[in-house]
């Protein structure tokens, strides 16, 4: 499967920003997707997981302010985020879950996409 980010921007505090990714291939209904985030000079780290049937985890720096959802008919997965704060600057990646151990760590997750980045102005 290939993935591809967008949506990404500079926003001021406070905004909000809509990522997408679209992936191809028949079985995505089937992917449980993650999102996860790399900002300069730190590891990646988790965001939020959407499961097949669309039930959603997310960080804790996160929760409350992200949502994510999807549209099968679509193949594509979406991260809203509001309220978005200077430490959310980051590169927006999404990813396939491989299906063995935590939906939190990143090299649990394969066919990333390229990226797409956010930065949210102080």
């Amino acid at each position: 499967v290939q993935l591809q980010a967008s949506g990404g921007g500079l926003v001021q505090t406070g905004g909000s920003l809509r990522l997408s990714c679209a992936a191809s291939g028949r079985t995505f209904s089937r992917y449980i997707m993650g999102w996860f985030r790399q900002a300069p000079g730190e590891e990646r780290e988790f965001v939020a997981v959407v499961t097949w049937s669309g039930d959603t985890y997310y960080a804790d720096s996160v929760k409350g302010r992200f949502t994510g959802s999807r549209d099968n008919a679509k193949n594509t997965v979406y991260l809203q985020m509001n309220s978005l704060k200077p430490e959310d600057t980051a590169v927006y990646y999404c990813a396939v879950y491989k299906g063995l151990g935590s939906t939190s760590v990143p090299t649990n997750f394969g066919s990333w996409g390229q990226g797409t980045l956010v930065t949210v102005s102080s």
